[in-house]
């Protein structure tokens, strides 16, 4: 029997949310814990095109349903317009911000488990690559044995190229800026890629784990 795929979405979007709300608590958590966590958000991206076979860690996020988009956007926007680099408290509200409308347990079921988002900076060989060949997988790895796969498909989502308004460009350059800093000058710059899920393997060095694939959705 294949066994759900609600256990990689319970580490990779749960995880993330303990760290947060953890935080904002000025809980004392190790940095060696901080940083682990960030195996949950720090995946190696793999395309295939032009440019050949290539692997690229990016950080992602989990993004609300569509339905959602416009009304937690103007929530980041609001703070993103308040930034003044000298507010030592901007990156504190910001992560406020996050917990409340990203990882609040009554938001859970406003969240996308389908997708998740991340930013082009480079448009090097990743970038080549996504705009010839869609196909994607990416690979989590947290030490020493936790491990998943997921396989789908990216959307690139850029204003420069389409010549409109891209929300998810928009809403994924602001959910990075509303807790490091206001930068919105340099966001046409910064397409957005939506990874749409379509396979889950578990990949864990566990009795569970060794390429299995889970059920999804």
């Amino acid at each position: 029997m294949i066994k759900s795929s609600d256990r990689f979405f319970y580490w990779a979007y749960k995880t993330r949310a303990d760290i947060v709300h953890r935080l904002l608590e000025k809980e004392d958590i190790s940095k060696e814990k901080v940083f682990l966590s960030f195996c949950s958000h720090t995946p190696a991206f793999v395309s295939n095109g032009p440019s050949g076979l290539n692997a690229s860690i990016k950080g992602i996020g989990f993004i609300p349903k569509f339905e959602f988009l416009e009304e937690t956007l103007e929530v980041y926007l609001k703070h993103i317009n308040s930034y003044d680099a000298d507010d030592k408290d901007y990156s504190k509200r910001g992560l406020a911000i996050l917990a409340k409308y990203l990882y609040a347990p009554e938001k859970l079921h406003q969240i996308d488990f389908t997708r998740f988002g991340t930013l082009e900076l480079a448009k090097k060989h990743t970038w080549n690559n996504y705009r010839s060949n869609p196909e994607a997988t990416v690979i989590f790895l947290q030490p020493p044995t936790i491990s998943y796969e997921l396989r789908g498909n990216i959307e690139i989502h850029d204003e420069i190229t389409s010549g409109k308004k891209e929300i998810y460009q928009q809403f994924i350059n602001a959910q990075h800026d509303v807790y490091h800093g206001a930068n919105k000058d340099s966001w046409l710059e910064k397409p957005a890629y939506i990874f749409n899920i379509e396979e889950v393997w578990d990949k864990s060095a566990t009795d569970e784990g060794f390429g299995n694939q889970l059920l999804f959705p």
